[in-house]
């Protein structure tokens, strides 16, 4: 499991990668990906091109992301998911709460 983050260049938009399994091991990496970080975005996207794996300590981090980011007005984008992790994400309802690309 590795998770990178990455500014656009107007620092507008943090994108976070995760790479491998997203689980309860990877919940401080997840968390400080988008706490540690001088001045908030207004956008935010997960991608998950490279992500074998989501359970429900990943659904709840997603959750507390949304949280941090403003809740409902929280521009959260989840990208490039493989049919597995979209399955999850769609019998989750995630699609009420973010941007399922």
């Amino acid at each position: 499991m590795t998770i990178n983050s990455l500014f656009s260049s107007d620092g507008h938009e943090l994108t976070i990668l995760i790479q491998g399994r997203f689980d309860f091991a990877a919940h401080q990496d997840f968390r400080n990906a988008y706490e540690r970080i001088e001045s908030p975005p207004q956008r935010y996207m997960i991608d998950l091109k490279n992500t074998t794996y989501l359970d429900s300590s990943a659904l709840g981090m997603l959750l507390l992301l949304r949280d941090h980011a403003g809740g409902d007005h929280a521009q959260i984008s989840l990208l490039n998911c493989n049919p597995d992790v979209r399955k999850i994400l769609a019998i989750s309802n995630f699609e009420q709460l973010f941007k399922i690309a």
